[in-house]
């Protein structure tokens, strides 16, 4: 369960009456290295029994410290370094997350560019927690290159104190803000090892790894004295084989240079999204037989020569061995394992399951073939059917690789990777595949071969979901629907219309205007917390907003406001301003994710999307907020929040 929205609850409606001091206390210091290097040091002192969050901290549970810098006239030498935190499981959250007690100390080197630069200001944002309550504060330093710290140079004008009192609502009917509905379904730790099974199992089809499996169980089975040590030494190779590849996942857990928060983000990160898509593609070549990807061989024959030794120690480096040398065959499946789990929620426990899902597929066929051994007279025999597996898979790679540069596509707002360019791409990779398993095209290590039955069967698959793609890219699209989340959303189209609004809808993307036709219209307004990279967003929209029932209850009830949280567009000059908080606390608003993403925690005290809140024109709430549901769930959610709707009195509703 979530229970974020509770803890922001506390956090902003009740906490700033209830504190005499403040449970984290910042003091600042400047240190300079030499003429131009100075290094900026924030230290927390932490109430006790509190916990201030790390940067690295696991975002989708407490909100990690952040720090934002105004690069002007200097720059940054490195990341924020931290003093040593705690990683461990908080139960408030039900998750692991890391974060301090007591005492944290930041630093950051910079280096001045202008030696007339006089002072600048750091924003820090945090939250910070007990058993009970929980915090979220922005606090702005200013520092002076005479070592003493000076009060913060963000103001509030009349215009910003306008623009603030306008990003907060006066909501009515808040006791619906404690009861959220939620039916979110995110990949768990079961379905990614359930996709690092199906990897280990691929794995066993590739030229490095089938051979091996006849192989060695014949050699256990015939060194050994008896049968039955030949079948427990196969079954110490399997359990080896699988330890060595859920021990890969470790270095993720323990490494200080991982950064959890950039892999709960990188669905909005634009550079590291190039990054994969630049690696998933050299992995599809790889496995077209271009380059192959290897490990140092000496590695793999210092494994080999420790496979002497007797017993458990030598059947260990065995297994590692073969890991070693079949990494031109794994490498790239785990390297795709890799991609996704770091991009799932859960990080580097969601890449443990993985790994470990890959290993058992990988081991278990040696461990059976030990206990059944007449078993491997059925195995077939190799050949070039294993290299036809390869660049399959290596077709696979760069359908996923498109993926990635689509999100960036479309947090940065390139408008190159359109919908039906996704598609099309995708379709010409999809024909391509079915021209070589039907012997058309070949690569050059290909073995010229019969088109088998199960090759034709695969061809003839194939062609059936390139023939889906290119119906679904010269029709409506509807029957793409079972696609949702992968191709850009369906208002990302080249014939789009100006309002990019889902299904066609009316919709707005901006609240106040939004607001204005909701009031005009006497119509509900349903506010849609959502951001261009979020997968579950596109499911809701193109899965559950399409149901014709649903579909016309939004149509014909509702007013759309879609704000984009991770829209790092910047606003307008005259748009910007420094939000003030209740407290006096004041924070710079200057794109338009960090204005919505804003709106949505002071609001209703939540940072997750796809997040779903029913309000009228003078701000009563109908229902609970609601997230990532099924159809028949949110159906039900908008037609109680319409029951909950009392007719507004004419007099009353032209008072606004």
């Amino acid at each position: 369960m979530n229970l974020k929205l509770l803890l922001f609850l506390f956090c902003n409606v009740l906490v700033y009456g209830q504190f005499d001091n403040e449970p984290v206390v910042w003091e600042t210091e400047l240190e300079q290295t030499n003429e131009r290097q100075y290094t900026l040091i924030f230290k927390a002192s932490i109430a006790t029994n509190w916990h201030l969050y790390s940067q690295f901290s696991n975002k989708e549970g407490a909100i990690p410290t952040e720090f934002v810098f105004n690069p002007t006239g200097y720059k940054r030498i490195g990341k924020v370094e931290e003093s040593t935190s705690i990683t461990a499981y908080d139960k408030v959250f039900e998750m692991d997350l890391t974060y301090f007690n007591k005492v944290a100390i930041f630093r950051q080197e910079i280096e001045l560019e202008d030696t007339d630069l006089s002072n600048l200001s750091v924003e820090v944002n945090y939250q910070a927690c007990d058993d009970k309550l929980c915090i979220f504060r922005t606090e702005t330093f200013v520092f002076s290159f005479d070592g003493k710290e000076v009060a913060s140079s963000l103001t509030t004008d009349s215009r910003s104190k306008e623009l603030s009192k306008a990003l907060n609502l006066d909501l009515k009917s808040t006791e619906f803000l404690g009861t959220e509905i939620t039916n979110e379904t995110s990949k768990s730790n079961w379905n990614i090892f359930f996709l690092g099974f199906i990897g280990g199992l691929l794995a066993l089809l590739t030229p490095c790894v089938f051979p091996m499996i006849p192989l060695t169980v014949s050699f256990f089975l015939k060194q050994a004295t008896t049968k039955s040590k030949g079948v427990y030494n196969a079954l110490l190779y399997t359990f080896f084989i699988i330890l060595i590849y859920g021990l890969l996942s470790l270095p993720f857990h323990f490494l200080d240079s991982l950064n959890p928060e950039i892999l709960n983000t990188i669905a909005t990160n634009v550079t590291l999204n190039l990054i994969f898509f630049g690696v998933f593609v050299f992995f599809a070549f790889s496995f077209f037989g271009f380059y192959e990807l290897t490990l140092p061989s000496q590695w793999g024959n210092k494994s080999d020569q420790a496979s002497g030794f007797k017993g458990g120690v030598g059947i260990f480096f065995m297994a590692l061995t073969l890991a070693i040398v079949s990494f031109s065959c794994t490498g790239p499946i785990l390297g795709s394992l890799l991609a996704g789990s770091l991009t799932a929620d859960g990080g580097a426990m969601q890449l443990s399951a993985g790994m470990l899902g890959f290993g058992i597929a990988l081991g278990l066929p040696f461990g059976l073939f030990a206990l059944f051994p007449n078993t491997l007279k059925a195995l077939p025999k190799s050949g070039g059917w294993m290299t036809t597996v390869k660049v399959v898979l290596g077709f696979l790679e760069l359908a996923l690789a498109l993926k990635f540069l689509s999100n960036a596509d479309l947090v940065a707002h390139w408008d190159l990777l359109k919908r039906e360019v996704f598609i099309g791409i995708w379709a010409l990779i999809s024909l391509l595949l079915t021209l070589y398993l039907f012997g058309i095209i070949r690569f050059k290590h290909d073995i010229k071969q019969k088109i088998g039955l199960i090759r034709g069967v695969f061809a003839t698959l194939s062609l059936l979901f390139t023939s889906f793609l290119v119906f679904g890219l010269v029709s409506d699209g509807n029957q793409l629907k079972i696609l949702s989340g992968f191709p850009p959303p369906e208002f990302y189209s080249i014939n789009s219309t100006e309002s990019d609004c889902p299904l066609g809808l009316e919709c707005y993307k901006d609240y106040e205007t939004g607001l204005e036709v909701a009031r005009t219209d006497n119509k509900t307004i349903l506010l849609d917390f959502t951001g261009w990279a979020c997968v579950n967003c596109r499911k809701m929209e193109e899965n559950v907003w399409s149901d014709p029932e649903v579909y016309s209850l939004l149509n014909e009830n509702y007013i759309v406001i879609s704000l984009y949280v991770d829209d790092r567009k910047e606003l307008n000059d005259e748009a910007q301003f420094n939000y003030q908080y209740p407290d006096g606390r004041i924070k710079e608003i200057n794109t338009v994710g960090k204005k919505w993403a804003t709106f949505q925690a002071i609001n209703f005290q939540t940072a997750s999307q796809p997040f779903y809140v029913q309000m009228t024109a003078d701000g009563r709430l109908l229902n609970s907020p609601i997230q990532y549901t099924d159809t028949a769930t949110f159906k039900a959610w908008l037609e109680q929040g319409l029951k909950n709707k009392l007719p507004a009195p004419k007099a009353e509703f032209l008072n606004f």
